[in-house]
């Protein structure tokens, strides 16, 4: 058996990814000011851009944790959840590689796309399995 055809499994990975996007967008929101300086940023000193990549982290910890409730019947959901990885990862390297060689943001490249990788593998072998069963059916 597949690591990857354990829904258990995959909804422990989902609920993970949720609480991490929780933690990351509370922290973009409630750091104090310069705080992301300690980690590399150039300062915003109004706060909007990281404020704003707060409540999206927010609103995708939401995503992930409803998907994580029954992902088998959220197909949808979870092909959003994937493409936001990889669209985040596809970000974060460019971002690195001609705005700013920040390491948290190569740290957060490779974070994103191994749990966008992760999800991918998840959705595909359960839903490959669905699919051969309803087939046989």
């Amino acid at each position: 058996m597949s690591i990857f055809k354990n829904v258990r499994l995959f909804q422990l990975l989902l609920q993970l990814i949720a609480v991490h996007s929780l933690f990351v967008g509370l922290g973009l929101i409630f750091l104090p000011f310069g705080a992301l300086s300690w980690l590399g940023f150039t300062v915003d000193p109004y706060r909007f851009f990281s404020t704003q990549g707060g409540v999206f982290h927010l609103v995708m910890s939401i995503a992930y944790w409803l998907a994580a409730r029954e992902p088998l019947s959220e197909k949808r959901l979870l092909i959003f959840i994937i493409s936001a990885k990889w669209i985040a990862l596809l970000f974060l390297t460019l971002y690195y590689l001609f705005m700013e060689p920040v390491t948290i943001v190569a740290l957060s490249a490779t974070g994103d796309g191994l749990m966008g990788l992760a999800v991918l593998l998840f959705f595909l072998e359960l839903y490959y399995e669905e699919e051969e069963e309803n087939e046989r059916e």
